[in-house]
């Protein structure tokens, strides 16, 4: 009896953790798609800023090539998208081991470099592998705690700029993809290469109207700068969620199969067990009727 009761706590236990796994499943796939839906709106705005970009080159010269530093003088900031949670593979040691392969591609040493990372742990992950963390915020739980995160990281880069002298700054978070759930993906933020926007300059006018604007041309194309910057964490941040939840839902897919092969085998156990019991009682009866029986001829 004791065995049929520990197989039926194993049971209990895992029909529960089936309940949690498939609640997570769906939390999940539905957590991918708002952010999916985030990064497609966020194309059509991007777009609108690249043809503000090209009204304002269409009459300016190509921007001269950015004066040439020396590269060991160049310092070099990152930031690095990763999770609050786990139970989502290697999401976060994919995207720190992506960060600091490339990372330590620049002349500067681990110490001077300035990280910001998203994610509790992906700090963890970064910190294990002896880089100091300069910054660190929670990740957005949602798609709508998307803009006041970047809003937050943009003022930490400005401050960057002024006050530590970096030079460069890059992006860094795992891509939302179909086929694996997620790739490690880097892009070079800052500086803007003005002369890849001045190009958009031959680009045909989707309308007969050709473009005009009032404002300064210098100030017009400060706030489009901006708006380009903003745009690029918005999309890095809302693709690194996606993939959180891809990574989390593939693990659960994979928890939910073993809990499903577990449970079959507990179960079997379990009717084994019970049939055995039966059998032991059965047994038991007809002994102690055969018993009787005996006695009672004898008798």
């Amino acid at each position: 009896m004791e065995s049929l009761e520990r197989l039926h706590r194993q049971l209990d236990s895992l029909d529960e953790l089936r309940t949690v796994v498939r609640t997570m499943k769906a939390l999940s796939a539905a957590s991918i798609r708002q952010y999916e839906q985030a990064v497609t709106a966020l194309s059509g705005y991007y777009r609108t800023i690249e043809q503000g970009l090209q009204a304002v080159f269409r009459e300016m010269e190509p921007p001269a090539p950015a004066a040439g530093q020396k590269r060991s003088a160049q310092r070099s900031a990152a930031i690095v998208f990763g999770s609050d949670h786990g139970l989502c593979g290697r999401f976060n040691e994919d995207i720190a081991s992506c960060t600091l392969e490339h990372m330590d591609t620049k002349p500067a040493p681990r110490e001077d470099r300035l990280i910001l990372a998203v994610g509790a742990r992906v700090v963890a992950s970064l910190e294990q592998q002896g880089q100091k963390i300069e910054a660190d915020f929670p990740a957005p739980g949602s798609a709508a705690r998307i803009t006041a995160a970047v809003e937050e990281i943009l003022l930490q880069v400005d401050a960057w700029r002024e006050q530590a002298g970096v030079h460069s700054v890059h992006l860094f978070y795992n891509r939302h993809s179909s086929g694996r759930g997620y790739r490690p993906t880097e892009i070079e933020l800052l500086p803007i290469d003005l002369r890849r926007f001045h190009r958009l300059r031959a680009a045909p006018w989707p309308s007969r109207s050709l473009p005009a604007f009032s404002m300064e041309r210098e100030v017009l194309l400060s706030r489009l700068l901006h708006q380009y910057l903003f745009v690029s964490i918005f999309r890095a941040c809302a693709e690194s969620q996606a993939s959180e939840h891809a990574s989390r839902l593939a693990a659960m897919q994979s928890a939910e199969r073993n809990l499903d092969e577990r449970l079959e085998e507990v179960t079997l156990s379990f009717r084994r067990a019970r049939q055995n019991a039966i059998t032991s009682e059965l047994l038991d009866v007809v002994t102690g009727f055969e018993a009787i029986t005996t006695g009672s001829n004898q008798g």
